[in-house]
């Protein structure tokens, strides 16, 4: 994709919109750090203030940002996770608008700087990409789950430049078929469709290949106006209604996939 140009006013906005992000980041994230020990020592694994003050900063850097999100379906409160397709990093942002949750990402996330730190405190579970450590991870995601926490997974393993939806992995949903979870636990698809800004290229918000964190933020951070994200929530997935991780897996893609579809080929038929 041929780097959109950033202009003197848009190197403006970079300056304005960042500084009013961090305006909101900082404090928050401070709170969150004092309040997590005190909720480590009294609740343990249960989070009862900090998911709020974790939303509050998505909720605030998406209205800054002036990202319209359409939220159709509604997020479950039942015991279990979401699934979604992967395209950009301001997935992780306009999901944790919609609802508190808690991201499952790869393990060498927890290294990139600062967002490495941030997903830590706000609770990540860092999964790392190798056989011989599926059996502790499935553990440690079974606690999670056990706790009540909503998880989510991009099953896809990968970001994409936002003009598809890739195979989903079947393996993170191994641990939703463990036998103290099985009959308790859904799964709900989500579908996350990005409407690129007017005269930008169709894959504006997508995030793929080499490309790098740093100049996907200055193009999202500089440009105006901005175009939207549709998130479809689909009905949840009872797990006891699958035979194993692969059946669950095709399902949930399935509903992800379709979704998408029908939104971008509705999207496609309003340009013409």
């Amino acid at each position: 994709m041929t780097p959109p140009k950033i202009t003197a006013l848009g190197w403006l906005r970079v300056v304005l919109r960042g500084a009013a992000i961090l305006a909101v980041l900082i404090p928050c994230f401070l709170a969150l750090l004092l309040l997590r020990p005190v909720e480590a020592a009294f609740c343990g694994q249960n989070r009862p203030a900090t998911p709020y003050l974790t939303q509050l900063v998505c909720i605030w850097t998406c209205r800054i940002l002036g990202l319209a999100a359409r939220v159709t379906g509604t997020p479950m409160t039942a015991r279990g996770a979401c699934v979604a397709n992967h395209s950009s990093w301001l997935d992780i942002f306009v999901l944790n608008a919609a609802a508190r949750i808690y991201f499952v990402a790869k393990s060498e996330v927890r290294d990139w700087g600062g967002i490495g730190w941030l997903a830590r405190a706000t609770g990540t579970v860092f999964v790392v990409r190798a056989r011989a450590a599926a059996a502790r991870q499935q553990a440690q995601l079974r606690d999670r789950l056990l706790a009540g926490h909503q998880l989510v997974f991009f099953p896809e393993a990968t970001s994409t430049d936002s003009r598809r939806v890739l195979h989903f992995k079947s393996t993170p949903f191994a641990a939703f078929f463990a036998q103290e979870l099985r009959d308790e636990l859904s799964v709900q698809p989500v579908s996350m469709v990005y409407v690129a800004p007017l005269g930008q290229d169709p894959r504006f918000y997508g995030w793929w290949g080499d490309m790098g964190f740093g100049e996907s933020l200055l193009w999202v951070l500089a440009q105006a106006p901005q175009g939207r994200v549709e998130v479809i929530y689909h009905p949840p997935l009872r797990v006891a209604d699958f035979e194993d991780r692969k059946a669950l897996a095709q399902a949930a893609e399935t509903a992800v996939r379709t979704g998408w579809e029908a939104r971008w080929e509705a999207q496609q038929e309003t340009q013409v």
